[in-house]
């Protein structure tokens, strides 16, 4: 792990840059305090596709609607009814 003030990081922000690239970690510090790291960009893992799940999630028919007890406690319906 290197660790450079943001003066000396200004000043070797390529070289800096060539060492996250190989791999290693890069602390920069303020008066001697770490307060940002570099490390290698990872990337998004894989691109989500849409409906890739169609067919194997079922929802049961009543799931928009809620026990009566619930709707009370949620104000949609008086407590009266």
């Amino acid at each position: 792990m290197v660790v450079r003030n943001i003066a000396q990081a200004k000043a070797e922000l390529s070289a800096l840059l060539e060492s996250v690239q190989q791999g290693e970690e890069v602390v920069i510090a303020k008066a001697g305090k770490p307060i940002a790291r570099l490390v290698r960009y990872q990337g998004v893992g894989t691109r989500r596709t849409a409906g890739i799940l169609d067919g194997q999630i079922w929802i049961a028919p009543d799931f928009d609607h809620l026990p009566e007890d619930m709707e009370e406690a949620f104000g949609m319906r008086d407590a009266a009814q």
